[in-house]
This record gives C-alpha cells, sequence and structure tokens, in this order.
C-alpha cells in the first residue's frame, strides 16, 4: 500500500457546524435551531461577491470568541447551507454560545412581539372610543 505524504489533525481541536443562512436581513443573528441541528442565521450582507459568506464568518468569529482564520465553510459556498470548521473551539462550548445566542435572540423577538401586540391593543381602543358630539 503506498503511503500518503498527508498530515490529518486530531479532530478534538476543533467543531463542525451546519448552519442556513438567510441574506440581506435587517441585523446579523442567529435565529434558532432547525429539526436536524442545523443553525439559522440571518446576516444583514447581499449574498454577493461572497459578502454574506464574510458577513457570517465575522459574526461567528466574534459570537464565538475565535480568530476568523480559523473558521472555514468546508461546503455551500454558494448555497444557503454550509458546514463550518471551527478551529481552536470544543463542540460543547459551541452548543453552549449558540444555545445563549438563540435564548437572547428569542427573548428579544418575544418583547418586540409584546410591544407590537401592547401598540396594536392602544391603537384599537382608540379606533373604537366613541367620538364625543359637541
Amino acid at each position: 500500500m503506498r503511503k500518503l505524504d498527508v498530515q490529518f489533525q486530531d479532530a478534538k481541536q476543533g467543531a463542525a457546524i451546519t448552519v442556513k443562512v438567510s441574506p440581506r436581513a435587517k441585523k446579523t443573528e442567529v435565529v434558532g435551531l432547525m429539526e436536524d441541528g442545523t443553525i439559522r442565521i440571518k446576516v444583514a450582507a447581499p449574498p454577493v461577491h461572497r459578502a454574506a459568506n464574510e458577513a457570517l464568518i465575522a459574526f461567528l468569529a466574534e459570537a464565538l470568541s475565535v480568530p476568523k482564520n480559523q473558521i472555514d465553510i468546508v461546503a455551500g459556498q454558494t448555497s444557503e447551507r454550509k458546514l463550518i470548521s471551527l478551529i481552536g473551539i470544543t463542540p460543547a462550548r459551541v452548543d453552549e454560545i449558540i444555545a445563549g445566542l438563540i435564548r437572547v435572540s428569542e427573548t428579544a423577538r418575544a418583547a418586540t412581539a409584546r410591544a407590537n401586540h401592547q401598540a396594536k391593543s392602544t391603537a384599537d381602543k382608540a379606533a373604537k372610543k366613541p367620538k364625543k358630539k359637541k
């Protein structure tokens, strides 16, 4: 058998995640987790000239406290679904951070929904209020 001249690395040095990216969002954020474990992320950048991919990498680098050069899109460069390789962070730490980001995102959405509901309720009450006769 021919010996390969390849250096394999210990997989314990990093993690791999799958993400579904939605470009052109109002802001870049983790939206949630899909049933298959894929992380849904919205990015503000458009999918033009790698802008969305670069925004995704920058967001993940900041969120996970990992240098950008340790994040690589292994598959799905031009697709909304991507396989991401992360070096220098454990899968357990990734899970912990992403779960926290999802909780923050869900809390913010719930607060926005409550505020919108209250504003609509107030507007509805004002519209239903009978006008005083002069």
